[in-house]
């Protein structure tokens, strides 16, 4: 009897479900979805830090409250304790090289990572027009050797998608240390602050909930208090101004372009900034870490608070998903140098289909540069007889001082 007793429980409360039930509960979730905000904002903090880097250096940086918010606060208290900066470590990879001496520093400035990641959004139009030449030449003569080898098979062959070297030479203008760049990604944020003010402010103006507008407003500030230390400031351009060593930004052996900034006496020194982002001197004071560990408690106060919100939620998600948007606008946007304090006034560029002849042709104009860039487009060293012709020649003229074509 005991197994019938079992079974006939099992009935009954089989019975007592209501098949309704999951279409109730589903039904108000999406009228008034509860605590989705505040598990929303414990994700994507990896988009805030990479925001704020881009304009963080003035007083007022515009990185609009979003989803992620708390997650950032928790690893900035990390960052600053555990690794003294504020500073994400850079998304680009590349090197910078003393065009006089040939020093190669591996780059840990996120700056020069984004100066030479949006390359392709700044350079140019001649630089442009070297490159499109550069992939002709090389097409051409791709076929020519084709059609030698199998009369007809070149036209078969793919349009190349790089060609030798293109180095672009560019002369620093006035550097402005701190400058955050006043374009669309600076002035945006303002715009979306306001937006979000005034979708918070549609629920407390209908039905008098102002719960939502006080999450909204304390999330605003407190998103432009972490964005206001100086702390960023400090990082951002861990360097000397008024250089006077040229430099060479590139992404090493294989890349399409190298960017050769001259001295003028008025840029940013490019070797400090290599690695001044990770210099001791620009380390969290033991003030910023108090800061940001109080803004972080903060957010945790405010994210409980968001958690007891149950009604008109749709506004709050509304505010978040506005914000989060320009967090990944910002995040991701291409810049021009002067957005980053360090303008660059366009000289000329030399590009050749074979990289020796590019080097060549640089190291004639701008003497040492070629030679710079030599150990790195050919870590081997090994040079043909032709070749160490041609640069034992160079590296007379260097020595005596004087160039020929």
């Amino acid at each position: 009897m005991a197994p019938a007793i079992v079974n006939l429980g099992l009935l009954r409360r089989a019975s007592a479900f209501d098949p309704a039930q999951p279409s109730s509960a589903f039904r108000t979730q999406w009228t008034d979805p509860s605590d989705i905000f505040s598990v929303l904002l414990i994700l994507g903090g990896d988009v805030v830090a990479r925001a704020l880097a881009q304009l963080t250096g003035s007083s007022f940086t515009p990185v609009a409250f979003s989803f992620g918010w708390v997650a950032y606060a928790v690893s900035a208290v990390v960052a600053s304790v555990g690794e003294n900066r504020l500073m994400p470590r850079p998304d680009t990879p590349c090197d910078v090289i003393n065009a006089k001496s040939g020093y190669l520093r591996a780059n840990s400035s996120w700056l020069i990572s984004r100066l030479v990641r949006d390359f392709d959004h700044w350079q140019d139009d001649r630089v442009s027009a070297c490159v499109a030449s550069l992939l002709e030449r090389k097409d051409m003569f791709d076929r020519q050797q084709a059609d030698k080898k199998k009369p007809g098979s070149g036209r078969d062959l793919p349009y190349p998608k790089q060609a030798g070297l293109c180095v672009s030479v560019y002369e620093a203008g006035q550097a402005r240390p701190g400058m955050p760049g006043y374009d669309v990604a600076y002035w945006l944020g303002f715009t979306i602050t306001a937006l979000q003010l005034g979708i918070a402010a549609v629920p407390c103006a209908l039905y008098g909930d102002w719960g939502i507008i006080l999450v909204t407003a304390a999330g605003i500030l407190l998103s432009f208090a972490m964005g206001s230390l100086s702390q960023w400031k400090k990082e951002k351009w861990a360097c000397r101004t008024g250089c006077k060593k040229d430099a060479i930004l590139t992404k090493g052996n294989g890349s399409q372009h190298v960017i050769l900034v001259l001295a003028s006496g008025k840029g940013l020194d490019l070797e400090d900034l290599a690695t001044g982002q990770t210099n001791v001197d620009v380390n969290a004071t033991l003030t910023t870490r108090i800061v940001v560990l109080g803004l972080a408690m903060m957010w945790t106060m405010l994210l409980i608070t968001a958690a007891g919100i149950e009604s008109h939620t749709w506004y709050l998600l509304a505010v978040g998903a506005v914000g989060i948007v320009q967090n990944v606008f910002v995040a991701g946007k291409k810049r021009r140098p002067e957005a980053f304090g360090a303008p660059l006034i366009f000289v000329e560029v030399v590009g050749e289909v074979k990289v020796m002849d590019t080097l060549v042709a640089v190291e004639k104009k701008y003497p040492y540069a070629g030679f710079s860039m030599r150990d790195t487009f050919f870590p081997g060293g090994k040079l043909r007889d032709a070749e160490k012709e041609v640069w034992g020649a160079l590296e007379g003229d260097v020595k005596y001082g004087y160039y020929h074509e």
